[in-house]
């Protein structure tokens, strides 16, 4: 069956305004980001760059999610952060700016929606609209402060705590997750193995009951209290 056509499809230029910053560029600039980007659907599962690959476009999600990872020299994969929908991808534009081949991969989680500005058009007006390269900044930055929010947690946080964070988040109003230890192990950067040992430990505290593919999370308050406090320890 035929996906319908997002207003972003049926009406160039609409996609800018899903981005702050750049419905306020100049005409002129506002004409040439139109005229040049194009809005693509990419399904779900796709790999949509990788190690040693130069990018070819600015991504600018508008539907969706892409989750961005790094494989380590054992073959860990390591999560780094998602892009959602009305952001850019940080890895990418490090790429562009720099001239440099990416050094991770990016998935996509779900079907996409995406303006694909070309790596031209990127270039000339980084150079000439002052207005542009404020976006792009300001979204760089605001991605790089994230990234080393990530790298603090990693290394110094406790996995308990990072876990039972991690469990109240992704958790639907059933208090359901559909999730395996493994995706867990790469959303918080550690080994299958430690994530097992800590859910079974929240299981015999009863906090959590464990299924095939599924966490049930029976005691919310005990896991928010370790989440936010470390459980008073």
């Amino acid at each position: 069956m035929r996906a319908e056509k997002t207003t972003e499809e049926t009406e160039p230029g609409a996609w800018i305004e899903r981005f702050h910053g750049l419905s306020s560029l100049s005409p002129a600039v506002k004409a040439t980001l139109i005229a040049e980007t194009r809005v693509a659907r990419v399904p779900k599962d796709t790999v949509i760059f990788g190690p040693g690959k130069a990018p070819e476009n600015l991504l600018l999600l508008l539907e969706g999610t892409v989750r961005v990872q790094q494989t380590s020299e054992s073959g860990r994969e390591v999560f780094l952060y998602r892009v959602n929908a009305g952001e850019s991808c940080v890895l990418t534009t490090a790429c562009l700016l720099g001239y440099e081949e990416y050094t991770a991969e990016g998935v996509a989680e779900t079907d996409l929606v995406a303006a694909l500005v070309p790596r031209a058009t990127f270039d000339e007006l980084i150079a000439r609209s002052p207005e542009f390269r404020r976006f792009v900044f300001a979204a760089y930055s605001r991605r790089i402060t994230e990234l080393f929010r990530v790298i603090e947690e990693v290394a110094f946080r406790r996995i308990d705590l990072r876990l039972a964070q991690k469990l109240l988040k992704l958790a639907g109003p059933d208090r359901v997750l559909n999730a395996t230890h493994q995706s867990l192990a790469l959303e918080l950067g550690t080994a299958r193995e430690v994530i097992s040992r800590q859910l079974q430990e929240f299981q015999r505290r009863g906090w959590v009951e464990l299924g095939r593919g599924t966490i049930q999370i029976t005691a919310p308050a005990a896991l928010r209290r370790l989440a936010e406090d470390g459980g008073g320890r």
